[in-house]
């Protein structure tokens, strides 16, 4: 076999999941999932309606395999009892449709979507969910076993139990680390009923597809053998226990791992683990299904509070790389993948693996002549490279499956990430193949990798294409303002066609590297001192630990800002990561125009494109004002902070365009920073706009004054009027009442902004990155 390529009969193909892409969730006797109560997939792709041209689309691309999954609810409304046979039907035309296109249907029973009913009975924190689900894979092999070989009970049961019940981030949206534990061991219970159930109707392979990060500490991803301190290799063994002995083990051996039940007895006892519970549980297994994007980064860290999805990792941090990160900020590390299948290779040397997940969200832009996802071909064709070395090596890895077939409903995070091989316009379901479809299908024509890499664009090729001079394209990814609006429109959007990634800056260093990194503060303002002082912990935390050393620089006259520039100018600092003020700052441009890589907290005014790290504030000022209509609030008021901010301008927006969606007027009231200015502006708010049942502020400061005004004038909070805030700082559980607020990301922006920084400074892409935010519902709304 040649280095580039795969084994002859080695299977291609691709992935999606229903709750991502059907649609026509109310449709067909269809009952409610925990996803439609959690987060609305509206119609998704609609491929309940357009499979066949689905089906299709993977054709032409040559794929051997389509792996789907069956909505539980489809086709059991109540999640047991009644069969819904529309429901059924759905999944009989959709195999027989890729039959006949010679492209074989691997089903997976369990991608997340449990009913609705069964949830309120307990859901899978309750044993008798376990026994419900293998009733239900029954009843689909029933229908389908005589054409589908290949079956998966579950997808990911670590996201499952510990994302969506113990973190909150997904569906059911628990916070219980008792409810993750149990829940995950029911997830393997019903994984056993429903393997031995399946095996007796007479099935031809029976697999799980397991979420698998290899758990590496920083110094580890750039070199495997390294040796580890006691604290970071105990650290080490213990989130690698949490993420996947606690599933491997008990699946293909019949045991916990000894110190994994030690945080499960403390955390939820083990009164649900029952005799006779493991042997279930190790049902022979045919088949792996690995799901890998990215690693997972830890060192030890004394003191470190335990992350809500990892109960029992206290002392531990979740750090980053220095290397490049896709449009979710995940790490793109391929070589993990080669140590991954090389492990389970070695520790379960008769197991066959497939890739049953692999793929990266990209910002995509829609073209004339296409869409270029430059960074999408990049990211498939070094992890199929990765793959290979390990195939090499002897892991018996059989196949390939892409994720996504389609651009669609990306959980949490909704539409706003892309996946896909195939761009879905969401408005119209229009479909087109980006040049990433285009390139797998010549990957699977040869059978394996063309001997070119992939050539990236150059600054020429983005003024050929902008028709714009070199000099015009200079001057707008240093940030300057001097470019008119219109070229720098074109030159932004031709960067975007061709995935152009500026790194001459970054090679610039290679010769001249001081490691040290400037950290340069501004005054907290909007962004408040609990994010400052995150970003110093963690930022210094993160680059320590890639042998950085960090200069606090303070920019708070125009004395400061041209001492700041002096010293970067002169080469004393590798690189920059800036914390501007809330309005127009110019030491941004001025950094900008030096040779170091620079990465900034917030978006700025100016388009540019130096990468920043931001939450999404329009989306979490759409979820406050959506919650607020959910209750009935139907006469909802804004006190809004300086609008020359961009965080208080998208604040704005989100909630304007929230009110839009239901025919509903905004009525704002401006104030300034501090909550004294509430006071005042809601005064005039509740003058001018007559009678309102709620209000949002856009930051918790001015809810509290909001608080304060209200409750001057005699109302009651929230029986007269709901209050809602934005940012959740630590004093917003302590108002009177505790104030309903969003929640930001603070570790995570500050962890972002050192892996860009990593990033650029390795001449590596970067795209900025935009955390969601979270609801918090306390008394006040």
């Amino acid at each position: 076999m040649s280095r580039t390529k795969f084994p002859e009969d080695f299977v291609w193909g691709t992935s999606t999941s229903a709750y991502q892409v059907e649609g026509a969730n109310g449709e067909d006797g269809r009952g409610p999932s925990i996803w439609d109560t959690f987060s609305d997939s509206g119609a998704a792709c609609d491929h309940y309606h357009r499979y066949p041209d689905d089906v299709r689309l993977m054709k032409d691309l040559g794929v051997g395999a389509y792996r789907f999954s069956v909505s539980w609810p489809r086709v059991l409304p109540e999640g047991a009892g009644r069969v819904n046979p529309v429901g059924l039907d759905f999944y009989d035309k959709l195999v027989d449709e890729l039959l006949d296109a010679g492209i074989k249907p691997y089903v997976t029973l369990y991608h997340w979507d449990l009913p609705q009913a069964l949830e309120e009975r307990g859901g899978w924190p309750e044993r008798d969910t376990a026994y419900r689900f293998a009733d239900y894979a029954q009843v689909v092999h029933d229908r389908l076993g005589d054409r589908v070989g290949t079956w998966l009970t579950l997808n990911e049961p670590w996201v499952a139990a510990f994302i969506g019940h113990a973190a909150g981030i997904h569906a059911p949206g628990r916070k219980s680390a008792a409810d993750a534990f149990t829940a995950a061991h029911h997830m393997l219970l019903g994984h056993g009923l429903a393997a031995r159930v399946l095996r007796a109707a007479g099935a031809a392979e029976v697999g799980v597809a397991l979420n698998f990060a290899p758990v590496l500490t920083p110094g580890q991803v750039t070199d495997p053998g390294k040796k580890l301190s006691e604290e970071d290799a105990e650290a080490v063994d213990r989130i690698d226990r949490l993420m996947h002995g606690q599933f491997l083990e008990p699946m293909l051996r019949g045991r916990y791992p000894d110190r994994l039940l030690e945080i499960v007895d403390r955390t939820a006892g083990l009164g649900h683990v029952r005799e006779g519970d493991l042997e279930v549980i190790a049902q022979p297994i045919d088949l792996l299904g690995v799901n890998y994007y990215a690693p997972c980064v830890v060192q030890a860290q004394p003191g470190e509070p335990a992350d809500p999805a990892y109960p029992g990792s206290e002392d531990i941090l979740f750090t980053t790389v220095p290397t490049a990160v896709t449009a979710m900020g995940w790490a793109i590390v391929p070589s993990a993948l080669t140590l991954l299948l090389g492990r389970l290779s070695r520790e379960y040397p008769d197991l066959n693996l497939m890739i049953t997940e692999n793929g990266a969200d990209f910002a995509d832009t829609v073209t004339g002549d296409g869409v270029h996802d430059t960074d999408r071909v990049s990211f498939i064709e070094e992890h199929l490279r990765a793959l290979l070395a390990a195939v090499e090596e002897g892991a018996k890895v059989r196949g390939y499956l892409v994720w996504s077939l389609l651009d669609c409903h990306e959980w949490a995070d909704g539409y706003q990430r892309r996946f896909g091989l195939v761009h879905v316009d969401f408005a119209t379901q229009r479909r087109i193949m980006k040049d990433s479809a285009l390139w797998y299908r010549d990957v699977i024509r040869r059978g394996g990798l063309g001997d070119d890499r992939l050539k990236r664009p150059t600054l020429e090729t983005v003024a050929a294409r902008a028709h714009v001079s070199r000099a015009t394209v200079s001057r707008v990814i240093n940030g300057e303002l001097s470019v008119s609006a219109d070229a720098r429109a074109k030159v932004l959007l031709a960067v975007k066609e061709l995935g152009y990634v500026p790194n001459a800056a970054a090679r610039s260093l290679v010769t001249r590297r001081t490691d040290t990194i400037a950290l340069v503060l501004s005054a907290p303002g909007q962004r408040g001192d609990a994010l400052t002082a995150a970003v110093v912990h963690y930022v210094t935390s993160v680059l320590e630990s890639a042998g950085k050393r960090i200069t606090l620089m303070l920019s708070d006259t125009a004395e400061s800002h041209r001492r700041i520039v002096q010293h970067v100018e002169a080469g004393l600092v590798d690189g920059v990561i800036l914390l501007p003020a809330d309005d127009t700052d110019p030491l941004t441009e001025r950094l900008a125009r030096t040779d170091a890589p620079l990465v900034l907290l917030g978006k700025p005014a100016v388009t540019s494109l130096v990468p920043y790290v931001d939450v999404d504030n329009v989306a979490g000022a759409a979820a406050a004002t959506e919650h607020l209509l959910r209750q009935g609030r139907r006469h909802i008021g804004m006190v809004c902070g300086p609008t020359q901010l961009v965080a208080v301008q998208d604040r704005l927006t989100g909630h304007r365009e929230a009110l839009q969606r239901e025919g509903l007027r905004p009525h704002v009231a401006l104030a300034g920073l501090d909550g004294e200015s509430a006071v005042a502006a809601t005064a005039r708010l509740l003058h001018d706009a007559g009678r309102l049942d709620a209000i949002f502020a856009s930051s918790d400061e001015l809810a509290a004054g909001v608080l304060r005004a209200v409750e001057g004038m005699g109302l009651r909070v929230p029986a007269d009027l709901a209050v809602v805030g934005f940012g959740d700082v630590a004093a917003a559980s302590w108002t009177s009442p505790a104030l309903t607020t969003v929640r930001v990301p603070v570790a995570g922006q500050a962890k972002a902004l050192a892996r860009l920084l990593l990033s650029r400074l390795e001449g590596r892409p970067t795209t900025s990155v935009v955390l969601p935010a979270s609801l918090v519902v306390r008394d006040s709304g």
